[in-house]
C-alpha cells in the first residue's frame, strides 16, 4: 500500500470518527443528556510530552479523594444500616407490646366468666345437689377454660395460708387471731387473682390474719 493510500485512509477514518462524534453529540443534545466532562488521565509538560511525575502525583491525589469518598460512603451506609436495624427493633417491640396488650385485654374479659364458675363451686353442698350429668358438663367446660388460660401463660394467684404480699394480694378485711404464727397470712380468698407471665393482671382479694395478744 502506497503512502498516498495510507494518507487517504487516515483522512477517511478521521472524518468518520469526527462524524460519529458529531452524531453522538447531536443525539445527546436532542435527548437533553448533559455532555460528559473530559477526563485527563495524564499530565504533559510544555513540550507536549507526558510528564510521568505530574501524572503520578495526580493519580495519588485522585486516589486520596477516592479513599475519602469511599470512607464517607461506608460510614453513611453503616449509619443507615444501624438506623434501619434500630427501626426494625423498635417496630418489633411495638408489635410485641401491642399483641401482648390485646391478649391481656381479651383474657381479662374472660376472668369474670371464671369468677362465675368459682362462685357456683363455692357452695359445695348446693353444687352437689345439681344433676350429676349437668354438673359434669359444667365442670368439663370449666376445665377447658383453665386449659386455655394455662396455654396463654395465665396462672391463679392467692391461696389460703400464704404470706400476705401487696404485689399479688388485695386485703379486704383483717381477721384478728391469737396465733402469732398466722399473723399477716391469708385467712381466706374472696376472689382469685391471676398473673399473665410475670405480670399481675388482677390481684387476689383476700382476708388477712392480724395477730392480737390475748387479754389476761
Amino acid at each position: 500500500m502506497s503512502d498516498e493510500e495510507i494518507s487517504t485512509d487516515a483522512q477517511s477514518f478521521g472524518s468518520l470518527r469526527q462524524s460519529s462524534s458529531e452524531v453522538s453529540e447531536t443525539k445527546k443534545k436532542e435527548e437533553n443528556i448533559p455532555a460528559e466532562p473530559e477526563v485527563l488521565e495524564f499530565e504533559f509538560n510544555d513540550d507536549g510530552e507526558e510528564d510521568f511525575k505530574k501524572t503520578l502525583k495526580k493519580l495519588r491525589e485522585d486516589l486520596k479523594v477516592c479513599k475519602k469518598e469511599k470512607e464517607e460512603y461506608l460510614i453513611g451506609w453503616q449509619k443507615e444500616r444501624a438506623d434501619f436495624a434500630n427501626y426494625r427493633k423498635r417496630e418489633d417491640d411495638r408489635k410485641a407490646m401491642f399483641s401482648e396488650a390485646i391478649r391481656e385485654r381479651i383474657l381479662t374479659r374472660f376472668l369474670t366468666v371464671l369468677d362465675s364458675f368459682n362462685m357456683a363451686f363455692t357452695n359445695k353442698e348446693a353444687w352437689e345437689k345439681v344433676d350429676e350429668n349437668w354438673r359434669r358438663g359444667v365442670e368439663y367446660i370449666y376445665s377447658q377454660f383453665l386449659a386455655i388460660f394455662e396455654e396463654y401463660g395465665v396462672k391463679e394467684i392467692g391461696a389460703v395460708g400464704e404470706n400476705f404480699d401487696t404485689n399479688i394480694h388485695q386485703s379486704m378485711e383483717l381477721i384478728p387471731t391469737e396465733k402469732k404464727e398466722l399473723d399477716h397470712t391469708v385467712s381466706n380468698v374472696i376472689q382469685k387473682g391471676y398473673k399473665l407471665g410475670e405480670r399481675v393482671i388482677r390481684a387476689a382479694r383476700v382476708n388477712v390474719y392480724e395477730y392480737k395478744e390475748p387479754e389476761n
